[in-house]
């Protein structure tokens, strides 16, 4: 199988770890990975602060790069999310201020094939155990968009369970926002840091080594919690925990 795999600003910027990763763990599963060059900002950032027409460009550019592949596998939900919910509406709002189909019909063809990892794993390639090794107590988060817009649900869980030497332990306040939210950090402050506190003591009540999610974007205000905190805590994406083997174990 042929698939794309779509890094997004955040890690390409902050955490290529977690693209080396992705291609570690679908190059063992047997999966032919191809990075395109072309990709860009999908126009979350854009979309998301109110400036639509201005996330369209790059919305087109995304269907034109990704669009000859089988499948696009990204490890954000969030991202996974723009492409799957709000791509599709772009394509309504643009019809319905009478600029035509041409927007929507671009933006079709990469709205069905596009998956976050966990389920790209689970419901694509059909496993749960992919051979990875991990000795740590973990505790799992499930971000907004993954847990309300992928509808992810137990996918990353069972991906978790079946890691060797793993310890996956119940996070409390799993499905309360860890309040980074994009913009919503810059614009509400004060708010968002209150949230982030609150989760971060939620995890730390688990005892746990390592906080895991699916979208390094809430690890970043994760993390910088933990580090103002002064925890003894990780945050890693669950990309880095399943391509660790006892081979090659995750730092």
């Amino acid at each position: 199988m042929r698939v794309a795999l779509f890094l997004t600003c955040v890690n390409d910027t902050l955490y290529p770890d977690t693209g080396r990763a992705v291609v570690r763990l679908l190059t063992r599963l047997g999966v032919d990975v191809d990075f395109p060059m072309g990709q860009t900002c999908c126009g979350q950032a854009h979309y998301n602060t109110g400036y639509r027409h201005g996330a369209e460009p790059l919305a087109r550019h995304f269907a034109e790069v990704f669009g000859d592949y089988e499948a696009i596998v990204t490890p954000s939900g969030s991202c996974g999310a723009m492409v799957r919910e709000l791509y599709p509406r772009m394509g309504e709002r643009a019809r319905a201020e009478g600029r035509g189909d041409a927007l929507a019909a671009t933006l079709a063809p990469v709205v069905p094939k596009t998956y976050e990892l966990t389920e790209f794993l689970v419901d694509v390639l059909g496993v749960t155990d992919v051979g990875a090794y991990y000795p740590h107590r973990v505790t799992y988060h499930p971000t907004c968009h993954g847990l309300r817009g992928l509808r992810l649900g137990d996918r990353p869980r069972r991906l978790l369970t079946a890691v060797g030497g793993l310890e996956l332990v119940e996070l409390p306040g799993a499905e309360e926002c860890c309040g980074f939210g994009g913009t919503f950090a810059v614009k509400n402050a004060e708010v968002s840091a209150a949230m982030g506190a609150d989760k971060v003591r939620y995890a730390e009540s688990t005892g746990a080594d390592v906080l895991c999610a699916a979208d390094n974007s809430c690890l970043m205000h994760i993390g910088g919690t933990m580090s103002r905190l002064g925890t003894g805590m990780r945050p890693v994406h669950i990309a880095e925990i399943l391509a660790s083997t006892k081979e090659e174990p995750a730092v």
